[in-house]
């Protein structure tokens, strides 16, 4: 059995699916199971229907149709019968939405989150599924929601590991071509999210349930590189990375791989694979267990848009595991991220992410006690297998406000 999944790029036209069907016809369809997220950037046009929704109900019809245009353009460059069997499905996948936006009385907004932005992958999958069907390729379109079980921790829900393993290998057929969804799983007949980029941990579940040969996870880049060629004018191809590394690479914000994915993999020892959907001829990056980095070279890994807050005491004594622990409580409730830590006697520094906006909550409440110096706007760069040259490369780019250096990581703030 092999797990292929497939991104928001990768279906993101009707030139990028018909290339799925391409790859699938290529690679073969028998005993695989494919993971398809939301068209494109539908996830950020479903976030904005979900937040017309909730606070600004003026903007709604505007973003439901910007929604349910995309799709049905998607299905006229497919489909050239419009009486197809997708039509009156997709059509029927647009009226639950609807039907719930008209009918939900909770004021939980990760809630309706999670019941709302799942038509995304639900759209997708049933339109890739039909038009595979049209054009010959038998396949078996499966709801996600019944296989994956979660608690009911919307937008960050966790896996029941026993019940969706039960259920997958009860239920998967094996010997044939599976499309399911990414990101979604299901807790009491409600929809719930893995978390945003959650579709590649889809895959790592249902590699892990169904012990599977292999996954693949299909890009529009030759593999895992060595740094973002958005922003270094030189990369390279990593052709082999180790389990270990890998996590260790997502856990310092490498986007290539979801840092869940790789757990379930690496406990029953199953290769992944990130693969060009564009050439298939290349082998792309193998991540096992076995080869460190191959080859051996300095990876970079960029985080924009960090705060970095520098917190001491106002009486001047020191900052011991008391104050360290009531901060980190505090950046804790307001959902401040932390990717850097760094302490003297007198200070402690953290570099975070503010994803939800709560910095300024979390720096009235402990100005009262402390003194708070934050720094905006900077950037957090990682260097994984550091050297001389690759540390002053990042000098470079701005002034040095914290450097951290230990065994294998470097990591410097810069403004």
């Amino acid at each position: 059995m092999r797990v292929f999944k497939f991104g928001g790029a990768s279906v993101k036209d009707a030139d990028a699916v018909k290339n799925v069907a391409r790859v699938l016809q290529h690679e073969g369809t028998k005993n695989t199971l494919v993971v398809i997220s939301a068209m494109g950037k539908m996830t950020n046009a479903f976030e904005a229907l979900i937040n017309a929704y909730y606070y600004k109900q003026d903007d709604l019809n505007e973003a439901f149709t910007f929604v349910r245009d995309f799709h049905y353009n998607m299905l006229q460059g497919l489909f050239t019968n419009k009486q197809a069997n997708v039509y009156s499905k997709v059509i029927n996948l647009f009226g639950e939405l609807s039907g719930f936006m008209a009918q939900n009385n909770s004021a939980n907004y990760n809630y309706v989150y999670d019941q709302m932005v799942g038509y995304g992958e639900l759209l997708s999958t049933t339109i890739v599924s039909e038009y595979l069907k049209s054009i010959g390729v038998f396949n078996k379109w499966i709801d996600v929601r019944s296989l994956i079980k979660t608690d009911s921790n919307y937008r960050d829900a966790k896996v029941n590991w026993e019940n969706t393993e039960d259920i997958i290998q009860k239920n998967i057929d094996t010997n044939t071509l599976n499309i399911t969804q990414g990101f979604l799983g299901g807790c009491n007949n409600e929809t719930t999210t893995l978390g945003r980029e959650g579709s590649d941990y889809t895959a790592g579940i249902f590699a892990y349930c169904l012990n599977a040969k292999s996954v693949t996870i299909w890009k529009d880049v030759d593999g895992v590189l060595n740094a973002d060629p958005r922003v270094f004018n030189e990369t390279r191809l990593l052709e082999e990375i180790s389990y270990t590394e890998a996590i260790e690479m997502a856990f310092y914000g490498a986007s290539v791989i979801h840092p869940k994915t790789i757990q379930p993999l690496e406990k029953k020892n199953i290769p992944l694979y990130v693969r060009s959907f564009d050439d298939l001829n290349k082998k792309g990056t193998k991540v096992s267990k076995g080869v460190l980095l191959n080859p051996l070279t300095s990876c970079f890994i960029v985080k924009k848009d960090q705060i970095l807050i520098s917190v001491s005491a106002k009486d001047f004594s020191f900052m011991v595991e008391e104050n360290i622990s009531y901060i980190f409580k505090k950046l804790h409730e307001h959902k401040l991220k932390v990717n850097l830590i760094q302490n003297s006697a007198l200070s402690f520094s953290v570099c975070v992410d503010d994803k939800y906006n709560n910095f300024e909550k979390f720096y009235n409440e402990l100005q009262e006690m402390y003194l708070i110096k934050p720094y905006k706007n900077v950037t957090l760069y990682t260097i994984r297998h550091f050297n001389d040259e690759a540390i002053n490369s990042i000098r470079e780019k701005g002034e040095a406000i914290i450097r951290q250096i230990n065994t294998e990581t470097a990591q410097l703030v810069i403004r």
